[in-house]
């Protein structure tokens, strides 16, 4: 039997009326990526509210990760973080849990860096010193053949 992927849910069967703060962390983000690799959980701290039929979260993620330099290739560990996480979604009648995992997932991976630097001073690969041309093949350079 194949484990089920963990998930971001809301117990909206129980939400309190005034709405709820959730806290934790969830281990959501599973990339098969070589230059991306999460470690650790997803932190959140959300705040859930229902109005009517509508559940309404927004709130803070975090995400540690290792990801390649763009400049000098080597590996660096940083959090992304998303200050401003916000879904709102429409409960079917009779539902007893909303999955947020989809969705912070994905502002999760859209918050990362398309050209990640270990450091803004990154200097890069160390430059390739010119290798002087060898004259001894230039003689060949005259030859009609």
């Amino acid at each position: 039997m194949q484990e089920e992927a963990p998930k971001l849910l809301v117990d909206v069967a129980r939400l309190a009326p005034e709405g709820e703060e959730l806290t934790g962390e969830a281990d959501i983000i599973d990339l098969d990526e070589e230059f991306v690799k999460p470690f650790g959980g997803v932190r959140y701290r959300l705040k859930a509210q229902l109005f009517g039929n509508e559940l309404l979260v927004r709130g803070h993620l975090e995400q540690d990760f290792t990801l390649v330099c763009s400049r000098c290739d080597r590996d660096f560990d940083t959090t992304i973080s998303v200050d401003d996480f916000t879904v709102s979604c429409e409960v079917p009648a009779n539902a007893e849990n909303v999955d947020l995992t989809t969705d912070a997932r994905e502002c999760i991976i859209l918050a990362l860096p398309s050209y990640p630097l270990c450091d803004e001073a990154c200097p890069g690969l160390p430059q390739r010193k010119e290798v002087p041309e060898d004259d001894r093949w230039n003689a060949l350079d005259g030859l009609k053949v």
